[in-house]
């Protein structure tokens, strides 16, 4: 799938059902369902589950546990948008 497929699928009412987890979060999370995002988010075990959910900390300006969600990925907080942020995490998860 490309980005632009990606970003076209959120006209959609559902995910398609063979996108990951880490990418049906970020596409909750654009359609506009962040509690969702998150639900997904926080249950993903590995370093880009953690950079989501960081970014969704972020968003959600809870800076202190976003920080706390960056160092469990080994990232540092991006000084970007959220919008860049988002678009960047997408692409490393289609990867």
């Amino acid at each position: 799938m490309t980005f632009e497929e990606f970003t076209e699928s959120i006209a959609n009412e559902r995910p398609d059902p063979g996108l990951s987890e880490t990418l049906t979060s970020l596409w909750w999370d654009k359609k506009g369902d962040w509690d969702t995002a998150h639900s997904i988010a926080q249950d993903i075990p590995t370093k880009q589950g953690s950079a989501v959910h960081a970014y969704l900390h972020r968003e959600e300006g809870v800076i202190w546990n976003a920080d706390y969600w960056y160092s469990r990925a080994g990232r540092v907080r991006p000084d970007i948008s959220l919008d860049e942020e988002w678009m960047q995490l997408v692409h490393e998860m289609l990867g």
